[in-house]
């Protein structure tokens, strides 16, 4: 809407310097005895891997400090060649058997057998050397091998055209692999253990195939491809045939070494333990709250010291995964802060146990496409796609600033947050007023309103809910245009550093609304949203920055105001976690009036009114929110097209939030929250669509 009235219009993080403490592995204690050198004397080099440059408190040279143990890179060679209850020889001549293996990003730990070993001798720049009976054969076949004959082609199959954040063109962004159409005749050609021929004449071995509804994912050995290599080429099955050895195989051992000489690519290890049963305090259970920290209570077992590093991911009882951020030692025991909103110790604490993965967790299979296929599961930690605007805090600004709380304006409550969290319409995107909680530019946040702020914050977090800051002003502070000598740029970016030095910390802070629906800006709200979008993460990380695009941020006029949004390289670099929130209304003056009551819409005008957003989206590879939405309960063809909307909404992976919920709304059309208490034809659509938990993350980004 064009113009905003008192009623009947539309109104976890850990610190930086925290978050900068480098927390190492901590590898288990193994004391065990050397595996006699005699036994490797039959064996040969398979591989050998240089050992990592690491040194700090734990590492010395890349060799660890406490036990036995190596770091070297993470390649699929390494993979391949050390595994766990293999044998290893050392710089110095000695021989080791791998007793347990962590990943850490692009490196590897090799924890072994016997005492804690020199790092003058074996750290870097020395090398490590697996050993075996057989070299170690290459993970990209070749045409020919002298025990195996690749003979023609005997099936191929088109490449499905897939990408997103996990696929390019039909192949695994992560390691090699292509997703296939579900066929019987695919199903027979494309099966573990099978070879097949890429586009640029590549042979690699099948080493896992999953289904998912009509798709099939299939797995090969070696490295990961090139997206060149999928769509629209095609992957070609190859029939093989033994034939006799030609090279005279080497002479084997009496008794064949520990360890396979071929493998899959290694997975990691996770380790399964108890919580600590503290309650008191700040502890429910072992599980830690607080309004700067969120984690939990363990032993600080030579295990769990091994296995609890900063970023690892932790696997509740409830299947939720969180991402280590820091670990505190205490005596025996150690506190493991983790990222995300609060946890429910009595859902997920002791006697409940936690289990610990420094590669994450994965359910069954990659997810084969764009649009995930019913029944299939969910993300470990799913986001929320679909929520509300609370308003109320934005009210009165037409009857002067500030105003008076309760008279002009008003929070929403602890009852109105239950309600919705009840519904599961659990993101929330909270509207108020810049010259409220900061009355002066420059000036200190009034105490009163930040109270007030920070009390409907705790009510979101006592129900688990995310909240979005709207600062719902419209580029305007007491009337006046930011970028004026009146309010200048620098006080828009003053005004939102004091807001997040106040609520960074606090668990239900999801991410920062820089300004809702900017308008006739003059063409100053990129700068204006660069300026603001830094100072917060000068304070705060984490959280989304939220953008609102010019031209009342319309979804649909989108890429003819907003080119320059992202002119700036700061404001297309994925990293910085920034959300672009476009609006989307269905009448046909797109504001949300719905003043024709006898209008029809078409079923899929909200589809098209958003994708000239989520196209724009794909355009920068940059992550999308809408934040408003709405439909009239007097328009049955309104919520029709709301119900398509989010359905394609949900397809990318872009959460929204509907207008409006709250306190004070009278019989407003479109609020979910009636005087009259009649119930909302929209609410259904609502929570049938935030029952999707498909999205993992915050789309399109592809």
């Amino acid at each position: 809407m064009l113009v905003k009235t008192t009623v009947s219009t539309r109104n976890m993080l850990l610190s930086a310097a925290l978050l900068a403490a480098a927390i190492g592995l901590s590898p288990t204690q193994v004391a065990q005895a050397a595996t006699a050198n005699a036994t490797a004397a039959v064996q040969q080099t398979i591989a050998t891997a240089k050992v990592n440059d690491f040194t700090g408190p734990q590492w010395l040279k890349g060799s660890w400090r406490q036990s036995a143990g190596l770091s070297i890179p993470a390649t699929a060679a390494n993979r391949a060649a050390f595994k766990k209850g293999a044998q290893v020889r050392t710089a110095d001549g000695q021989v080791r058997t791998i007793k347990v293996i962590y990943f850490s990003g692009a490196h590897m730990s090799l924890m072994l057998s016997g005492a804690a070993l020199n790092a003058s001798k074996n750290g870097h720049p020395k090398t490590v050397a697996a050993l075996g009976t057989t070299p170690v054969a290459d993970e990209t076949l070749p045409v020919t091998s002298g025990n195996q004959t690749i003979s023609t082609s005997a099936h191929s199959t088109a490449i499905n055209n897939y990408t997103n954040n996990d696929w390019l063109n039909g192949v695994w962004r992560r390691s090699a692999g292509f997703s296939i159409p579900v066929s019987s005749a695919n199903r027979s050609a494309f099966k573990v253990g099978s070879s097949v021929k890429l586009a640029d004449g590549q042979v690699r071995k099948i080493n896992a195939v999953y289904v998912s509804g009509k798709n099939m994912s299939v797995m090969l050995s070696g490295a990961a491809l090139s997206g060149k290599l999928g769509y629209p080429n095609k992957l070609l099955s190859s029939a093989t045939s033994s034939a006799p050895a030609s090279p005279t195989a080497p002479s084997k051992p009496a008794t064949p070494p520990p360890g396979p000489v071929v493998s899959q690519p290694a997975t990691g290890s996770s380790l399964t333990t108890a919580l600590n049963a503290f309650n008191g305090g700040d502890f429910v259970n072992g599980v830690y709250n607080t309004s700067k920290f969120v984690g939990i209570s363990v032993k600080a077992t030579a295990e769990n010291k091994a296995a609890f590093h900063k970023g690892a991911k932790i696997r509740f009882f409830d299947g939720q995964v969180r991402t280590i951020k820091l670990i505190y030692h205490s005596g025996g025991n150690m506190t493991v802060m983790v990222d995300g909103g609060a946890i429910n110790g009595k859902a997920v604490g002791y006697p409940r146990t936690v289990s610990v993965s420094s590669t994450g967790f994965s359910n069954t299979s990659p997810n084969v496409g764009g649009t995930p296929a019913a029944g299939n599961a969910a993300p470990a930690n799913p986001i929320n796609l679909v929520g509300i605007n609370l308003a109320g805090a934005e009210f009165g600004a037409d009857v002067g600033l500030p105003g008076v709380y309760l008279k002009q304006y008003i929070y929403p409550g602890e009852a109105d947050f239950k309600r919705y969290a009840e519904r599961n319409l659990k993101l929330v995107r909270l509207p108020f007023r810049w010259e409220r909680i900061q009355p002066r530019v420059n000036g200190e946040l009034n105490s009163a309103e930040l109270r007030r702020m920070l009390t409907t914050l705790d009510h979101a977090k006592k129900y688990n809910m995310q909240v979005i800051l709207d600062m719902h002003n419209y580029y305007r502070y007491y009337g006046k245009m930011i970028g004026t000598t009146e309010v200048p740029v620098s006080a828009f970016a003053n005004a939102w550093q004091r807001i997040a030095q106040k609520v960074a910390h606090h668990p239900a802070v999801y991410g920062y609304g820089l300004m809702n629906e900017p308008h006739t800006t003059n063409g100053k709200w990129p700068a204006a949203a660069l300026a603001a979008a830094k100072s917060i993460r000068s304070i705060d990380a984490e959280n989304w920055v939220v953008i609102a695009g010019d031209r009342w941020s319309s979804a649909f006029h989108w890429p003819s105001y907003n080119t320059q949004l992202v002119k700036d390289a700061w404001m297309r670099d994925p990293n910085n976690n920034l959300m672009f929130e476009a609006h989307l209304y269905f009448d046909k003056d797109y504001s949300g009036y719905y003043t024709n009551r006898y209008e029809q819409y078409d079923p899929m005008i909200g589809v098209v009114r958003a994708k000239p957003f989520v196209e724009w989206l794909n355009r920068y590879r940059l992550r999308g929110f809408i934040g408003e939405h709405g439909a009239p309960d007097f328009s049955p063809s309104a919520v029709v097209a709301m119900d398509n909307l989010l359905k394609y909404l949900g397809q990318n992976c872009i959460p929204s939030t509907y207008w409006a919920a709250g306190p004070w709304w009278g019989d407003y059309a479109l609020s979910l929250d009636v005087k009259s208490g009649k119930a909302r034809p929209q609410l259904p659509i609502l929570q049938k669509h935030a029952a999707n938990k498909s999205c993992g993350a915050v789309g399109p980004l592809r």
